[in-house]
């Protein structure tokens, strides 16, 4: 059973909230037995577990459920019960069944609300502080913000306070943190502080720094990609962050912005919903706008090809590259209606620069404005990240975005990531 292109419902806008869906199904004679049979069916090897007839007893709970509202319904990002109302939702959509899956996007409604960035911007005009980057205009905006200042000052408090199990730091709580805060924070706030443009090396650490990589990113040793990725498929709010950002940041060489969906903004809120996860992306180093997560694909084993295909999501991803680029440009201020006609920003030939801030800030001023807006600095130090240098291309994904089935002659690579997907 194939169903590609299911249209996408939006809460806002009358949809069904996956958790209301649960508790209408759980409570219904009908509809309660087949959810159980169907989260049985997607439990690992469930369909094998259940015997001979479990394939059609998989199919017909499936195609049943399908007239039920937990067909199309949805969750919002950073709700409460947020990983209870995910398990409902991949238990219709999980394509574990040995061919048989429900295709359709990501779990979560799409973001309506535009970004203020020209309020912002004011914001930090007003400053007595005269302007040197935008960088610090960002750190001094979400301080002026009540919810900005206190979400921000909670995770700056949990990265970078030690603990004796986990020895510099106590990661989870840190990354807890870090999710609450651009979960809560809006994105014209969270946006200016983490892709803000630099053209020099102290603005660049500073923007490198956002989210207390010491103990939040890097570590001793970088582990294997896929190993990580495995870890953030089990979890049911990583596993919809991926599959948010493969859909809102596919490359495609078809549209001028180098996004099959047009859409810088949903981009850069899909990039920002990994970070907390165990595949947390940040800038490679202090002098270019490369990101990508911590991992390698070292001992990969016959995987390597799909542990590189993994990087390059991060790497060579030109719809990515082109969202930050225009971000720093100042040309992408909306996140709710698609961006047909933005120019491309990056080629092959090219690699992005942001040249919007003055150069010449001096590491000494840096660190005086990051004192003023942190009320508890600490002395870190931090593994160097080595320098990662790509070339910025298109990958051969448009046509599809996961979870829909490839096309148009994209099999190979997406049976390569499918594997590996949500």
């Amino acid at each position: 059973l194939f169903l590609d292109r299911v249209p996408r419902v939006a809460l806002s806008a009358g949809g069904r909230d996956c958790l209301r869906a649960g508790d209408t199904c759980s409570s219904d004679d009908t509809c309660s037995p087949r959810l159980r049979t169907l989260r049985q069916c997607v439990a690992g090897d469930g369909s094998v577990k259940l015997g001979p007839g479990a394939r059609n007893q998989c199919e017909n709970a499936m195609t049943a459920l399908l007239s039920t509202p937990l067909h199309g319904c949805q969750c919002k990002r950073g709700m409460k019960k947020e990983k209870n109302c995910l398990s409902i939702y991949w238990s219709l959509h999980q394509s574990v069944l040995h061919g048989l899956s429900l295709v359709e996007s990501y779990p979560y409604e799409p973001e309506e609300r535009g970004f203020d960035y020209v309020r912002l911007a004011s914001i930090a005009a007003e400053s007595e502080v005269t302007t040197v980057n935008r960088c610090l205009d960002a750190a001094k905006a979400c301080n002026i913000d009540e919810t900005c200042q206190k979400l921000r000052t909670e995770y700056v408090s949990a990265c970078i306070q030690p603990s004796a199990r986990s020895g510099p730091c106590n990661r989870p709580k840190c990354n807890k943190a870090l999710r609450k805060f651009f979960d809560r924070v809006p994105p014209d706030y969270t946006h200016e502080l983490l892709f803000c443009p630099c053209t020099d090396t102290a603005c660049a650490e500073r923007r490198r720094q956002t989210i207390v990589p010491a103990c939040s990113y890097e570590d001793k040793d970088k582990p294997n990609c896929l190993a990580q990725l495995r870890v953030c498929r089990a979890d049911y709010v990583c596993r919809s962050r991926w599959a948010q950002f493969q859909y809102d940041c596919q490359p495609s060489e078809k549209t001028a912005s180098g996004c099959k969906q047009e859409n810088y903004g949903a981009c850069l809120l899909a990039y920002t919903g990994l970070i907390g996860s165990t595949i947390t992306p940040n800038y490679l180093d202090n002098s270019t706008s490369n990101v990508g997560p911590w991992c390698s694909c070292a001992a990969s084993g016959n995987h390597r090809e799909q542990c590189n295909d993994f990087l390059a999501f991060f790497h060579d991803n030109v719809c990515l590259k082109n969202a930050i680029l225009a971000f720093g440009n100042g040309s992408d201020v909306k996140t709710g209606a698609n961006q047909p006609g933005v120019p491309s920003l990056a080629t092959d030939n090219q690699s992005p620069h942001l040249a919007t801030t003055a150069p010449g800030v001096s590491m000494e001023t840096e660190q005086n404005i990051l004192r003023a807006q942190i009320p508890t600095q600490v002395r870190r130090s931090h593994t160097s990240i080595p320098f990662i240098h790509t070339h910025i291309h298109t990958r051969q994904y448009d046509q599809i975005s996961w979870p829909y089935l490839p096309v148009n002659g994209h099999l190979a690579f997406w049976n390569r990531l499918r594997h590996y997907g949500p």
